[in-house]
């Protein structure tokens, strides 16, 4: 699930147009994948073989044979994938082969434009339109059992002209993180969590010292876009863009408020590849990622002492984060649909979900797997209680570049050579000009 970028776009050859896939549903700047062992997938076989809540009867077809292609953060997640596609395939008497893409976006591009997708693949939020604009992806987000209780808001990520395209397969939300050594040695206490933009600003700065920075964060929309939303903004608002508003100009301008007083700092001004690193090397305080710094952080940093908080809220109480989210995609093409349909119903039930937390660590997009998750993993409750108030990163083809041009301007904060309010006004431009 882990990858040092999101916003990696391959060109398909079938449109012309720009797809961009990843493994799994977090937009994150993690160099490592969770530290689960191979013998997790032992579990997921165990929990998935009674059938969990997968599709009731399984498929009608059977004798198939279903490829599968993911791109995996590591042996934790490929071992998982195949564990719970062979326990399908074992309780429906159908056969999945599992392809663990070296490169996900060529291959899997390369497949589709040559006629011969796989069947199910991970398909990223940023691709989908694309896909279902050419006609190269199934419409089964509605097929799968108990579609209704995906949530809202990241089954809305995959939904376009009224048709929900495909199952998000689990998400991420932001929130933050702190380190629990450097907050005490601040003076720091429970009373002081960051809960308000207030707090926020009065924390970083205390924790400010020396080679440390209070908070180290992303140079992206995709971190910096939260506060935005905290201050009642938007990216969108009945299909039209809206990121001219004041209230994103509030969040921004908050962003380069705590850049000029040297409260926060983007990774690559402190010599991070991104903010978790710098967390993990202790000269970031705070920051500010997704629920995979979780398995980063035990892979890598284990020593350090660390909580999770929810964001912060805007000056009018208003919460807010942004999730993260990819699908389980099904080809158009694909000759065995019913069976497709019932192998995601599979992937995506509350006990197999679970079994992949346990695996490597992402979180469940079923609510009805909420309650059993925070219960296990209390450590990150901040991350799925999130889930009620994220909102999804814009999927609209093209957009990929345009946030791009966005970002290039972000590192400006800091000296005043960038303007917020003109930022934002050829972000909306550039968007609205996609169409």
């Amino acid at each position: 699930m882990n990858r040092t970028s999101r916003r990696a776009v391959t060109a398909l050859g079938l449109t012309g147009s720009l797809l961009a896939f990843s493994a799994c549903g977090s937009s994150s700047s993690s160099t490592s994948a969770t530290s689960a062992n191979t013998g997790a997938s032992k579990t997921v076989a165990a929990n998935t073989a009674a059938g969990g809540t997968a599709a009731a009867g399984g498929p009608t077809e059977k004798g198939v044979t279903l490829s599968v292609m993911i791109g995996s953060s590591g042996d934790a997640e490929t071992n998982a994938v195949k564990a719970a596609t062979a326990a399908w395939g074992a309780k429906t008497g159908n056969t999945v082969n599992v392809i663990v893409a070296a490169d996900l976006n060529q291959q899997l591009t390369q497949a589709i434009a040559g006629g011969s997708p796989p069947d199910v693949f991970y398909g990223s939020s940023g691709g989908f339109q694309t896909l279902a604009s050419s006609n190269a992806l199934a419409v089964t987000g509605d097929k799968i059992t108990d579609s209704k209780d995906i949530y809202p808001s990241l089954a809305s990520v995959f939904t376009t002209g009224g048709k929900y395209y495909c199952a998000p397969k689990d998400f991420s939300t932001l929130a933050v993180e702190i380190n629990t050594d450097l907050w005490t040695k601040a003076g720091l206490t429970d009373a002081d969590l960051p809960t308000t933009w207030d707090k926020l600003e009065a924390a970083a700065k205390k924790l400010s010292a020396g080679t440390v920075t209070g908070l180290v964060m992303g140079d992206s929309l995709d971190r910096l876009g939260a506060f935005m939303i905290e201050a009642g903004g938007s990216y969108q608002k009945d299909g039209k863009f809206t990121f001219d508003s004041p209230a994103d100009l509030q969040g921004l301008q908050f962003a380069q408020k705590l850049a000029k007083e040297g409260a926060l700092k983007f990774p690559k001004q402190v010599g991070a590849g991104w903010g978790g690193e710098a967390f993990g090397k202790g000269i970031a305080a705070m920051t500010i990622e997704g629920n995979w710094i979780m398995g980063a952080m035990k892979k890598d940093y284990p020593g350090v002492k660390f909580k999770v908080v929810p964001m912060p809220a805007g000056p009018t109480g208003t919460k807010g984060t942004l999730n993260f989210t990819n699908c389980w995609g099904v080809a158009a093409k694909s000759a065995h649909q019913d069976a497709d349909v019932s192998l995601v119903s599979f992937l995506t039930s509350v006990d197999q979900q679970l079994s992949f937390a346990d695996a490597f660590g992402v979180m469940p997009s079923r609510q009805a797997a909420k309650a059993q998750f925070a219960t296990k993993f209390p450590e990150q409750a901040a991350f799925i209680d999130g889930a009620d108030y994220a909102v999804g990163q814009v999927t609209t083809p093209g957009f990929s570049q345009v946030q791009q041009n966005f970002e290039n301007a972000i590192q400006g904060l800091s000296d005043g050579s960038s303007d917020p309010k003109a930022m934002l006004a050829d972000l909306q431009k550039n968007a609205a000009a996609l169409g």
